[in-house]
């Protein structure tokens, strides 16, 4: 069986070298128990490969040696043959700024995270790609490149482009009534008993006023239709438009909108619009039994240990049932991630595919919220479902006014910033940083990079 085996994965390796024009080129990982990762390469007429697809590695095949070729990729990509478990990891010769794997391998160390994956990528290729510690600890499961993190809010922006989509195909407008396509909503009222006169922008902007559902109504949910009611018998909280308050319930009302202009689940609007076409191969709301084995595991610091936790009730994977969370369900990795930061900072394309229009992604990541006191560290504002730095400070001090960005509840960050055409995506899972968003992790990752980029 071991022979057959083998055989089997010879003539695969040989197969793959012959039909595929980029192939990735695997490394054993390094001595720091660093795996790096590469450059994406510009395709068009196809579906988009993932980042760790699409590194620009060529061999020279031997046409009439097919064993011979075999084992040349083999040579390349050993594997032993388990008798159970899942597939090889991917890893490569990959890009690195070696100051930003020691700095998050410091944390690591200090138990202030358990590991990290982090990205850095320009407008058409990847400058930096590591994975560092572990993302089980008591399995002793090392960090990989394609580790699946849940990304919790980072999933707003994602919701915001799909609604832009929507509004560039003429098909509904940033300034529509919330009531046009949610009846249920058009009777809300203000503290002092005025209509609400919501609008798509209110959500976009957390400016709505609009109340939680409850953490009953919230288990209770199977679909985004099902939170509808439950956020239609609560008075908004003040005027519309008037003051900024983080506010799930909208970013939630936002992917029931979605799915009523669109005939198409939440998911499935994602999944064809977004996430297939660019590549983004390992992103959804409900992980495959494949990728559950890539989950990183979630911790918090206690007694200056790292101990197990897990996802928030409304977003672990584990629970199939669950509604499609507009406001913060997926799950993703740092080069899928990637993927849609690089479609936004070529002004709503990739790989020769227009997902949004320039205009439109000018739109939403531009400041919307006036001199509204919004966000969770200073100097931030607000567009169309994405977090603005205004004037950077502190942990944004390294990046240009206008960049645009968000994070998640666990520790995640992506960031893109315009000026430089830098993306800045870090991956961790941790879930008691005093402030997610101002974390020490997000404020070192980020000038180390800045400094090793030149940027």
């Amino acid at each position: 069986m071991t022979f057959l085996w083998l055989q089997l994965q010879l003539t695969s390796c040989a197969v793959g070298l012959l039909t595929h024009r980029a192939p990735i080129a695997p490394r054993r990982r390094d001595d720091a128990g660093t795996r790096r990762v590469g450059r994406p390469a510009a395709r068009r007429g196809v579906v988009a490969p993932s980042i760790l697809e699409r590194l620009p590695h060529r061999w020279p095949l031997l046409a009439g040696a097919l064993l011979g070729a075999a084992l040349a990729g083999c040579a390349l990509t050993t594997a032993s043959p388990p008798a159970a478990g899942p597939a090889a990891r991917p890893q490569g010769d990959f890009p690195e700024f070696p100051a930003v794997s020691g700095a998050m391998r410091e944390f690591v160390a200090k138990k202030e995270i358990a590991g990290a994956v982090t990205l850095v990528a320009t407008r058409d290729k990847v400058l930096h790609l590591s994975a560092v510690g572990q993302a089980d600890i008591a399995a002793a499961a090392p960090m990989h490149p394609d580790t699946i993190f849940w990304i919790a809010s980072m999933t707003k922006p994602v919701t915001a482009t799909a609604v832009l989509m929507l509004q560039d195909e003429g098909k509904l407008s940033v300034d529509d009534p919330v009531a046009k396509y949610l009846p249920q909503l058009a009777d809300l009222k203000t503290p002092d008993g005025k209509p609400g006169n919501l609008t798509l922008r209110h959500l976009l902007t957390h400016t709505s006023g609009m109340a939680e559902a409850t953490a009953q109504e919230s288990q209770a949910a199977r679909t985004l239709a099902d939170l509808i009611p439950a956020y239609a018998a609560k008075p908004l909280r003040f005027e519309p438009g008037t003051k900024w308050q983080y506010c799930q319930s909208a970013i939630n009302s936002l992917g029931r909108i979605v799915e009523v202009v669109s005939g198409q689940s939440f998911p499935e609007f994602l999944q064809k619009r977004l996430f297939d076409p660019l590549g983004m191969k390992d992103t959804g709301f409900y992980p495959t039994a494949e990728q559950a084995g890539r989950v990183a595991k979630s911790y918090k610091v206690a007694g200056g240990k790292l101990e197990d936790v897990s996802v928030m009730g409304d977003y672990d994977f584990r629970r199939r049932n669950r509604f499609p969370a507009a406001n913060g369900g997926l799950y993703s990795t740092a080069p899928d991630y990637a993927r849609f930061c690089q479609m936004i900072l070529n002004q709503g394309s990739l790989d020769g595919k227009e997902y949004l229009k320039p205009a439109s992604v000018k739109l939403m990541t531009s400041l919307q919220t006036g001199d509204l006191k919004t966000g969770f560290t200073e100097g931030c504002g607000w567009g169309l479902g994405w977090i603005v730095v205004r004037q950077p400070q502190g942990v944004t001090a390294m990046l240009s006014p206008g960049t645009c960005g968000h994070g998640g509840a666990y520790g995640t960050q992506a960031w893109i910033d315009p000026v430089k055409g830098v993306i800045y995506v870090l991956m961790v899972q941790r879930s008691n940083f005093p402030n997610a968003d101002g974390s020490e992790v997000r404020r070192v990752f980020q000038a180390t990079a800045a400094t090793a980029a030149g940027r």
